[in-house]
């Protein structure tokens, strides 16, 4: 699950290499990938909805 995390992760910063990309096709399983983004994503959302309150906090 980690790798699937890690590649997840590259993609979100958009400096995936092609070599990588290809690597991770062949040993990850769409659904590793599908749960890893939905994780991520959760992360972010989440985050950015603490910051926004914590900025406009009185």
């Amino acid at each position: 699950m980690f790798d699937a995390l890690k590649a997840v992760l590259w993609s979100f910063f958009g400096i995936r290499s092609s070599r990588g990309y290809d690597e991770d096709r062949a040993k990850l399983k769409l659904w590793q990938i599908a749960a890893a983004g939905l994780v991520c994503v959760l992360v972010f959302v989440l985050s950015l909805v603490f910051l926004v309150r914590f900025l406009t906090a009185k």
